[in-house]
């Protein structure tokens, strides 16, 4: 392949996370005018096909996108079986934090505004590193979020957010109003008609995609 094409082509990237290295796949056009970097639910990975579905989205509308592992193959097995990892968000969000600083260094994706995509705990995650890295956070996207479960970040949080919840989940509705209360930056709840957490009947995710690419291409832009 020549040099010049592999910009445009995804690739599998190892980061270093500290402790672990996570993976990764990375996708940035040259003319990609920000990076979204994402944070996969409870349970889920880099090949989340709901996440995969917004990526594709998100690269259509000109923005590059970073989907990785939260955590490592011996990790996801101990916490298939233990269900606890997936609920450790000082664990999930000082990884997405690494990987902000990581993409901030990378040669493909330097100079370029990052934004965050969080679905499900990912979300918390998000918005903690959101408070963590204001100067390279500058906007964040929740998808069926529990940002509650931010605790006290939510309060530093200076990126603008946009909360997405489907309006027959209940129950993560209410958590995401409390949640909005704390916040003191730019955020938005947004309802999407008729569909529940998951955002599996037909034309859900696509209002999802279609929510999150504005809000990216609104605050992802090179000042």
């Amino acid at each position: 392949m020549p040099h010049h094409a592999v910009a445009t082509a995804e690739q599998a990237v190892e980061i270093d996370a500290g402790r672990v290295t996570l993976s990764g796949d990375l996708h940035v056009a040259p003319e990609a005018t920000g990076l979204v970097i994402f944070a996969h639910g409870s349970g889920s990975s880099r090949r989340s096909p709901r996440n995969l579905v917004v990526a594709d989205m998100l690269q259509a509308a000109g923005l590059g996108t970073l989907l990785f592992d939260l955590l490592t193959p011996n990790e996801a097995v101990i916490d298939d079986r233990t269900r606890t990892l997936r609920f450790d968000i000082p664990l999930l969000a000082t990884r997405l934090t690494a990987v902000v600083d990581w993409a901030a260094r990378h040669q493909l994706v330097a100079d370029r505004p990052i934004g965050c995509f969080g679905a499900s705990t990912g979300a918390a995650a998000a918005l903690v590193a959101a408070a963590e890295r204001p100067a390279l956070v500058r906007a964040v996207v929740s998808r069926g979020g529990r940002p509650d479960l931010a605790g006290a970040a939510l309060a530093r949080v200076q990126a603008p957010t946009l909360l997405l919840v489907g309006g027959d989940d209940a129950d993560v509705i209410m958590l995401n109003q409390q949640a909005a209360r704390q916040m003191s930056g730019t955020v938005q709840l947004q309802i999407v008609p008729g569909a529940t957490h998951l955002f599996e009947e037909p034309g859900a995710l696509a209002q999802v995609a279609t929510h999150a690419s504005r809000w990216f291409q609104q605050y992802l832009t090179t000042p």
